[in-house]
């Protein structure tokens, strides 16, 4: 079965202000290099609208009266300094929950190999209650519980590349032994997270960050030593990735040394473990990623790679 890609136009509506890093030219850099040739045999899908059911699994509902009480009609409203409300950035989340949750009803139901998510804003930083750096819901978070209530997966491992850390879907998974959260990540850097001691209650907290100036080796080593055995140990019933694509070098909010071909690596690597648990079900769901040549020439190595799998190739 080929690859499903969903996305939806509503990811060009939230405008986070002149000058933002995360802009509306991310999707369209994404959406331009997937229309090449190459890419015609992707499945492709319109994101729907998710529910709040969704994400009343994973956010408290005051919480998300809260975001959608503070959608301007107009302009901007600034929930923090990193993280801002236009007029169309709930119609945005709305699609970026249906299209995550969408893609968990595809690769679960076996429709799909694997998905690929092009959603904005990205989610993961995303706490309960909170929030922060560009991201308002979880969308990571929301797969999961989606996976557990409607498809009882049992056992949900989440891989995290984006380079900042991923705290909010650390928070939500602290206690819960039936998900791995495993990351790597630049640290020092925003969000301060993500020591090697940050275990989780069931030691299902998987941390191996990375220093400025790592290169693909260096990521390479952490995930073959730290991240992937314990994947692979965890037996999971689905593979979910956050996908951010900010550690490439080009990348102007971090300074870790990836290129292309490190993002193509990692994605065949956690394909390989998919197929020996789950059955290939894997869902990347897009991140960050600040350079628009460093996020397009990426995300196409991550869907070649996604494609080349589901094909047989």
């Amino acid at each position: 079965m080929p690859t499903l890609v969903l996305s939806h136009a509503a990811s060009l509506g939230h405008d986070a202000g002149y000058g933002h890093p995360e802009r509306p030219d991310r999707i369209r850099a994404v959406e331009t290099v997937l229309g090449q040739e190459e890419f015609e045999s992707l499945k492709r899908q319109q994101a729907p609208r998710g529910s709040r059911e969704a994400i009343l699994r994973v956010h408290p509902e005051d919480y998300l009266a809260a975001i959608e009480g503070a959608a301007p009609r107009s302009g901007y409203v600034q929930l923090d300094g990193d993280t801002t409300m236009s007029p169309g950035t709930m119609d945005a989340l709305m699609h970026a929950v249906g299209g995550a949750t969408n893609a968990v009803d595809s690769v679960m139901q076996g429709n799909a190999d694997n998905a690929f998510v092009a959603i904005r804003p990205p989610g993961h930083h995303a706490e309960l209650a909170t929030p922060m750096g560009f991201c308002f819901f979880n969308f990571m978070a929301i797969a999961v519980r989606h996976a557990q209530a409607v498809h009882n997966a049992e056992r949900v491992a989440i891989m995290d590349f984006d380079v900042h850390h991923g705290n909010g879907t650390q928070h939500i998974f602290w206690s819960d032994p039936n998900v791995l959260y495993c990351s790597t990540h630049q640290m020092p850097l925003f969000p301060g997270t993500g020591a090697r001691n940050e275990r989780g209650d069931f030691d299902n907290i998987v941390n191996a960050p990375l220093r400025s100036g790592d290169d693909g080796a260096a990521f390479r080593e952490a995930c073959e030593t730290v991240i992937l055995p314990r994947i692979d140990a965890f037996h999971p019933d689905l593979i979910l990735v956050s996908a951010g694509f900010d550690a490439h070098r080009l990348d102007p909010l971090a300074n870790v040394n990836l290129v292309e071909g490190d993002f193509a690596w990692i994605t065949g690597k956690l394909l390989d473990l998919a197929d020996r648990h789950c059955k290939g079900r894997l869902v990347s769901v897009l991140e960050g990623g600040y350079d628009l040549e460093g996020l397009s020439r990426s995300a196409a190595a991550h869907v070649r790679t996604l494609m080349g799998h589901a094909s047989g190739a």
